[in-house]
């Protein structure tokens, strides 16, 4: 299956680097690109691409307002939204995730990292820039924003899986490290979501970081 990418960013350079990047993969090609927030939306909703690629500051829009534009939690049909910048700041990152990214990733991470955050994305994942990603865990200490009786009504594997996604580990990686099979971590995914009213993935991880439970 051909994973199909929109690029979104305001220049022009960046945008082909990428696109020479992603179309140098046989299971990936770019369907799109946008210099703007606004065409960015216009050309995703159109196109339903399976993953979009969105640099923070553009014209117009910028990449948070396209994220949760696409991706967000009133969305009833989200895209696959991967954050892409040069700006390490730490309400990006946070923004980024809030707003239904399935990814945040900084320009510098390099060729294998991108193409890993848009297969993840396309496959249900989240991948956050290493560089990130205990900054951010770090950070995200405030006391927590969900009755403690959410947390109860998670089993210790359930609880043990929200730890994994995390930290960024994928289907895959969870069924190795817990010894338990792909459709068994599926389904405790499933499950989770479910009993915490959570969309997707990262809302797992973003709940995890916001109450400590990693």
């Amino acid at each position: 299956m051909t994973i199909r990418v929109l690029i979104a960013d305001d220049q022009a350079m960046i945008r082909g680097g990428l696109r020479l990047i992603l179309e140098d993969e046989p299971d990936i090609t770019v369907v799109a690109e946008a210099a703007d927030g606004v065409e960015a939306i216009e050309q995703a909703r159109r196109l339903r691409p399976d993953v979009c690629l969105v640099d923070i500051r553009m014209p117009r829009l910028d990449g948070l307002e396209v994220t949760r534009a696409l991706a967000g939690p009133a969305v009833p049909d989200p895209l696959r939204v991967v954050v892409v910048t040069t700006f390490d700041l730490d309400e990006y990152v946070y923004g980024a995730l809030r707003g239904g990214a399935a990814g945040f990733l900084l320009k510098d991470a390099g060729p294998a990292l991108l193409v890993e955050a848009v297969r993840a994305a396309h496959n249900g994942d989240a991948l956050v820039s290493p560089s990130v990603t205990v900054r951010l865990l770090r950070h995200l200490t405030a006391p927590p924003r969900v009755p403690d009786k959410a947390i109860r009504t998670l089993t210790d594997r359930e609880v043990e899986v929200v730890r994994e996604i995390a930290r960024g580990r994928t289907n895959l990686e969870i069924g190795a490290e817990l010894f338990i099979s792909l459709s068994t971590v599926k389904s405790h995914v499933s499950t989770i979501q479910t009993k915490l009213t959570l969309r997707n993935r990262t809302e797992i991880a973003v709940w995890a970081w916001e109450n400590r439970v990693v």
